[in-house]
């Protein structure tokens, strides 16, 4: 269609120097069979263009590179002057076009069917940084112009401090961070939340962690409501642990215009679980499916729809936590073997 649109059908791993992370691996998902809502990824492209007008008038990478990242107070300056300049530059025609084209296909014909924008940078989603939670996301956003307007957004939050802290904190080069944006089809969830395909708190590889909560998952992420818990055996399927928490909070689509609203839970519905157990078992086939696909341990969002059979993935992110243990020595390496013992005993001495 453009070089400023791919679909999840034709990308893959290999294609994030152009649609980000998680557009990546949204298109690895669907590639490999792997159900997940329809959409696109306004590719790094568009961003590309737009910082390259802005660096006509002043660098934007060159001085971001040169903060340190324990200067707060130069980095949330710098910050705040790139975000303004982002969210108040004019976007070319092209690019408006190519977006408002996705979005009628994607929707098919319709101009105000919701979406989900969410920033998809190319640094963002590897094994060694998630950048998880510090880019933006925009739920339930109508109307081609809603989503040029929130594109636009999830590229100036490429520039919030905390994303820009963990680069500088990482050196990863600020000539290599770009962003690409998702844009795909809201799911109405009846429930959503994660699921790790190793224990978050112990690092046991034979199990599959799952939490879960009533509507939107971004109750969760936000920290605005406790989640049921399971943990399952991923050799028997059988639910080792199971917490069903007092629910008392949800994330719902506003339907009077674009975005969420937070409603009190139903009271009848505040300490049921909010899965039932074939549930719990179809996600723990999915996630195996999906680790053995990656071949490495997995942080997944997923969303049930209302009125629709099946589970969705809404990411799929190589877990970093453990992993990153896991690549750290135990000890540190000695002349001679031995030295491990006198240095255990003297250990012991103290």
């Amino acid at each position: 269609m453009s070089s400023y649109v791919s679909w999840f059908a034709t990308i893959g791993l290999t294609d994030r120097p152009t649609v980000g992370g998680k557009g990546a691996s949204l298109g690895e998902l669907e590639r490999a069979g792997i159900r997940v809502p329809p959409g696109f990824v306004v590719t790094t492209a568009g961003f590309e263009r737009l910082l390259a007008a802005l660096e006509q008038d002043e660098p934007v990478r060159e001085r971001i590179a040169a903060l340190s990242p324990d200067d707060l107070g130069s980095v949330t300056r710098l910050c705040a002057e790139v975000r303004e300049r982002i969210e108040t530059a004019e976007l070319p025609d092209e690019l408006l076009s190519a977006i408002a084209t996705a979005y009628a296909e994607l929707c098919r014909g319709s101009n105000e069917a919701p979406v989900a924008v969410r920033s998809s940078a190319t640094s963002e989603d590897s094994a060694d940084a998630s950048f998880a939670g510090l880019q933006d996301t925009y739920l339930w956003v109508r109307g081609a112009e809603g989503v040029a307007r929130s594109v636009r957004s999830c590229w100036a939050s490429l520039y919030s401090v905390e994303s820009v802290t963990y680069r500088l904190r990482l050196k990863l080069p600020e000539s290599n961070v770009a962003m690409g944006v998702v844009v795909q089809r809201m799911v109405n969830s009846q429930c959503s939340g994660v699921m790790f395909t190793r224990s978050p708190t112990t690092g046991d590889r034979s199990v599959i962690a799952i939490e879960g909560s009533w509507g939107l998952g971004s109750s969760i992420v936000s920290g605005e409501v406790t989640p049921d818990k399971y943990v399952v055996s991923k050799v028997t399927g059988e639910i080792v642990n199971r917490t069903v928490s007092q629910k008392l909070m949800q994330h719902l689509p506003d339907h009077s215009g674009s975005g969420v609203r937070h409603e009190p839970v139903p009271e009848d519905q505040q300490s049921q679980a909010c899965l039932t157990d074939d549930q719990i078992a179809e996600l723990v086939q999915v996630a195996r499916r999906v680790e053995r696909h990656y071949g490495c341990a997995q942080d997944i969002e997923w969303a049930i729809a209302h009125g629709e059979p099946g589970i969705y993935l809404l990411q799929s992110r190589p877990e970093t936590v453990w992993a990153t243990r896991d690549k750290n020595p135990v000890a540190a390496p000695k002349a001679k073997a031995f030295d491990h013992v006198l240095t255990l005993l003297g250990g012991r001495q103290r």
